[in-house]
């Protein structure tokens, strides 16, 4: 199987969907003529033109309302936001319209949308560029949440949130693109909502998605060389979330820890915790723990970043907690 990086299994499903269906088109900032802001649409300009691959002004409320009228006129949009942190300029289209369309229509307008591009810390581009919403938009009825880890996942994930008659959050990493990662030549497509077992064990389920599954898959090597046989699981989806995996590991392996890279009130975490000891209470040998970034701004400074964010160190902490393993 050949390997590519992050941002061509993206550009792959990208083009493979604009050939197979020409209602599908990329609108964004700098999209087009600039190859895109990760390079993520290179070529795509010249292989589709400008009324498919389209530029816009640095206006996130209004490319983001063009694309659910478009949506809602039977088009099917992909919508770059550089950033998830300017979606919040658009986050009324998001939420209000897009959302919410199907359901105060009465089912006469479906929303087919994709709303695509890197969420979180990439560095020191300090707190306005470096913040994780994916709990934010996971909280509301009508969307779709997936946060891919790999570049595999990316390409089946983004192929069927194309596909889909709702509307559909695709959060990347801005520190993901460069990575590289097998996948297949043959067209494939992932189920929206199915984690993945990425490891199995039988000591503590380790549950993550996006890039901190490279937290979790780091701290579960060096579990090993403790004897802890760590079960890691990737959500691949935040909104629709596969209880019944976590259930069932949890059942296993009666230990489970989250990593993820938001703030820690009203989380993702939060809602993995409640709903685990909700569904598996009797089968918990100690309580959800959870490893979250630091409650403040994320600071500038790589230090202060560092000490924010989750690690291996403080993932490798939490499971010797639910272990009750003093180190």
């Amino acid at each position: 199987m050949r390997t590519i990086q992050f941002r061509e299994a993206l550009r792959e499903a990208l083009s493979e969907e604009m050939r197979r269906d020409p209602r599908v088109f990329l609108m964004g900032e700098e999209v087009a003529e600039y190859n895109g802001a990760y390079k993520v649409s290179q070529g795509m300009l010249d292989e589709f033109g400008p009324e498919r691959v389209i530029d816009t002004p640095i206006a996130e409320l209004g490319f983001a309302g063009i694309g659910v009228g478009a949506a809602i006129n039977g088009l099917i949009p992909v919508i770059e936001f550089m950033t998830f942190n300017f979606s919040l300029v658009a986050i009324d289209q998001v939420i209000n319209s897009a959302a919410k369309i199907y359901s105060m229509s009465g089912g006469q307008y479906s929303c087919p949308i994709v709303f695509r591009g890197p969420t979180g810390s990439a560095g020191m581009l300090s707190s306005q560029h470096s913040q994780n919403f994916e709990n934010w938009y996971a909280n509301t009825p009508g969307l779709k949440v997936v946060v891919p880890s790999n570049p595999y996942d990316a390409k089946g994930l983004l192929k069927a949130a194309i596909r889909d008659a709702d509307p559909v959050i695709f959060m990347e990493s801005e520190q993901m693109y460069g990575d590289k990662g097998e996948v297949p030549e043959e067209e494939y497509v992932l189920e929206i909502g199915k984690a993945n077992i990425v490891r199995e064990g039988k000591s503590v389920t380790l549950v993550s998605f996006g890039k901190m599954m490279k937290i979790a898959i780091a701290a579960a090597d060096e579990l090993a060389k403790e004897g802890i046989e760590a079960e890691v699981i990737d959500l691949r989806s935040v909104r629709p979330i596969d209880y019944d995996t976590l259930v069932t590991s949890v059942k296993k392996t009666n230990r489970m820890v989250v990593v993820e890279e938001a703030w820690p009130l009203a989380s993702i975490s939060s809602e993995l915790a409640y709903t685990v000891q909700r569904r598996a209470f009797d089968y918990l040998d100690a309580p959800v723990v959870r490893v979250t970034c630091m409650d403040v701004p994320l600071p500038y400074a790589p230090t202060l970043i560092e000490a924010s964010l989750p690690n291996v160190g403080r993932t490798v902490n939490a499971v010797r907690e639910v272990m009750y393993v003093k180190k």
